[in-house]
């Protein structure tokens, strides 16, 4: 019997231990794609608690499938996605000069790097940047991502050889 099967029917009843238990199992991956989204690592650990937050309070409503980690990606990915929505305009305005001026040279270059490669991701439909967080920066399999997305594998390396194709015209824009 599955794991995560158990954990949810013990959850259900109120066992601590294996609230824990699920939470020690989840943590680093769901705080590895929320640091990746999320540039702040306080924030990333917050969105991370608001996922398991949010699992637990739908937690006697939850079915389970046996797909508990895509179901927390999922909330994740929302969470992310607000977060996103929130900071939007802020990343766009320029910072304060005396913020420019403190800034060392290489380390502008590196976060105007990171801006540019952020900016190309997030310029890529929401279908072909899912893959590509999945892929490179959560280091999932490709099978692995197909169930994740719940898409079959085809669409998966389609989804992956159009997004590194159109990744590859807007950094050379950059």
């Amino acid at each position: 019997m599955d794991i995560d099967f158990l954990l949810i029917q013990k959850m259900k009843r109120g066992d601590e231990n294996a609230f824990d238990v699920f939470v020690h199992k989840y943590y680093e991956e769901i705080l590895k794609y929320c640091s990746y989204h999320c540039d702040n690592i306080s924030y990333a650990e917050d969105l991370t608690q608001e996922t398991f937050v949010r699992f637990f309070a739908k937690l006697s409503d939850y079915r389970y499938m046996g797909k508990t980690k895509n179901y927390l990606y999922t909330i994740a990915g929302n969470l992310c996605r607000d977060y996103y929505k929130k900071i939007k305009e802020s990343l766009l305005e320029e910072p304060p000069m005396e913020v420019q001026n403190s800034l060392g040279q290489s380390e502008a270059d590196k976060i105007l790097n990171r801006i540019t490669v952020e900016a190309a991701l997030n310029s890529l439909p929401i279908e072909l940047r899912e893959v590509v967080v999945l892929y490179y920066f959560q280091e999932l399999k490709l099978t692995e991502i197909s169930e994740a997305l719940q898409i079959g594998l085809p669409l998966v390396k389609y989804r992956m050889r159009q997004a590194k194709m159109r990744l590859e015209q807007l950094l050379k824009e950059e």
